[in-house]
């Protein structure tokens, strides 16, 4: 397939995608579909309609963005040797402490989204790519880590004013490219490629789920309906909160007073009846009647704890399916023991470490990228690395530092490959604490040389028993 042809094929299937994806976007955004409402519904029910949008999609996708938090990197025994580790230089150049949050983000809320690796004026550094602009052919969309060829959007066609621009990377060249509309094809133009530096095309996918066909999902799209009718029950507790839940007073059997002209004849309306006048009623003041026949009532208010209890249900249930729990969306953690905030987390942790499955290796090919695009040889071929996620389990530091301890000292696990488990301990630190401790050893052993060459441990080794003279 020429370079035109892929970028006819990857444009229409951006076309294809945009129209679920700007609607996951939207939903993401608080523009979700309006409740059902009745045909001849007035302008205080479209209001109504507009205050119901009770937006949780949001939270579906912070709740496991924020447990996802790259850390370090391990590298394998194939790396470079004796130097800081070139991935973990790479990933610093590239700012992703901050930029990995919208990648994660963005393969959440879409079912997926790319990172880009080039050779910039500062280095080769890695940038996300939107899922919504972007989109990559593999051979085998449920197997294959490496795209054949992908495209990006950078600049969106305004009708006749300008053009559309997008950049196209295959397995060795990048391509500008040029074009009136999404299917468009005759205005579609390819030019010159140039090396982008890769043996591969550096364009990496980033999947939330991805199925045996392909097919990716996020977090928003299954909970679309779940979304509405939580929507919908709102909207309807807000119309009876409106119309329905206070009491109604009637009065049979007295009519309104009329409104009269100057001339003292009743003025009628354009249907040719009476009009009333006006009734300024309040809590200050009270009906009566000249007619003994005429009664007064109330009609009951609508309870609203159905209402109320329906919206509470439909949020358990958006809890239960999308594996969130349901503090997080409630806000009820009164009485809850550690045993039962421990139960209620375990599915969101499940959840979160298969992201972190696929995540973790979508990470590690944009580290083996970069090394290529280097020159670092080792660091390119190496596969046994790994990405080192931040703990987010809420301990205390003692319970921490008292289970290290007996890991230490009942397993014999050396002590400084345990430092990686101390709670949110970052890579800078630990390498600053590596430091520090070669600094003491170094010392440590210069006062023992010192020692030995004034005799002081031979004296000090002399048990107190023995004759001294």
């Amino acid at each position: 397939m020429n370079k035109r042809d892929l970028a006819i094929k990857l444009l229409a299937i951006l076309d294809e995608d945009l129209p679920t994806l700007s609607r996951i976007d939207a939903y993401d955004r608080g523009t979700h579909d309006d409740p059902y409402m009745p045909a001849q519904a007035d302008d205080e029910y479209k209001l109504l309609a507009k205050r119901a949008t009770s937006n949780w999609c949001p939270l579906l996708v912070n709740t496991p963005a924020q447990a996802l938090y790259v850390d370090s990197f391990r590298p394998g025994r194939d790396s470079v040797p004796g130097t800081d580790s070139p991935e973990w230089e790479h990933w610093q150049n590239s700012r992703l402490d901050a930029r990995q949050i919208a990648v994660h983000r963005g393969a959440l809320k879409f079912g997926h989204s790319f990172t880009l690796t080039e050779s910039t004026r500062k280095g080769v550094i890695s940038k996300g790519l939107s899922a919504m602009r972007t989109t990559a052919l593999f051979e085998d969309a449920a197997n294959d880590e490496t795209p054949y060829a992908a495209l990006t959007v950078t600049r969106w066609p305004i009708a006749e004013k300008q053009v559309g621009k997008a950049r196209l990377w295959d397995g060795l060249n990048e391509y500008p490219v040029e074009f009136k509309g999404l299917t468009d094809k005759d205005s579609i133009r390819v030019g010159k490629g140039k090396l982008h530096g890769a043996s591969e095309c550096p364009v990496t996918r980033f999947a939330a789920a991805v199925d045996l066909e392909g097919r990716t999902t996020g977090v928003i799209e299954p909970m679309i309906p779940l979304q509405n009718r939580i929507n919908q029950t709102v909207f309807d507790l807000l119309v009876t909160q409106t119309y329905a839940s206070f009491k109604v007073r009637t009065v049979t059997g007295m009519a309104p007073p009329l409104k009269r002209d100057t001339e003292g004849d009743v003025v009628l309306d354009e249907n040719g009846q009476p009009v009333p006048l006006p009734m300024n009623h309040s809590a200050k003041r009270f009906l009566f009647a000249e007619d003994h026949e005429a009664k007064f009532g109330t009609l009951d208010e609508t309870p609203l704890g159905g209402f109320i209890e329906s919206v509470d249900m439909s949020i358990r249930h958006l809890a239960a399916v999308s594996q969130t729990p349901p503090h997080h969306l409630l806000g009820q953690i009164a009485n809850l023991s550690a045993e039962a905030l421990l139960a209620a987390e375990t599915a969101l942790s499940r959840k979160v470490e298969e992201f972190r499955k696929g995540f973790g290796e979508s990470w590690e090919r944009v580290f083996r990228l970069a090394a290529e695009m280097s020159g670092v040889e080792l660091s390119a071929n190496d596969h046994s690395g790994e990405v080192i996620w931040r703990d987010m389990e809420q301990r205390s530091l003692a319970q921490s530092a008292d289970a290290l301890g007996k890991l230490g000292d009942q397993l014999g696990i050396p002590l400084k490959g345990l430092w990686e488990r101390v709670p949110g301990v970052t890579k800078n630190e630990l390498d600053r604490w590596s430091e520090m401790a070669e600094e003491d050893n170094t010392d440590l052993q210069l006062v023992q040389s010192l020692r030995r060459s004034s005799g002081q441990d031979t004296i000090n080794s002399i048990p107190p028993s023995a004759p001294t003279g």
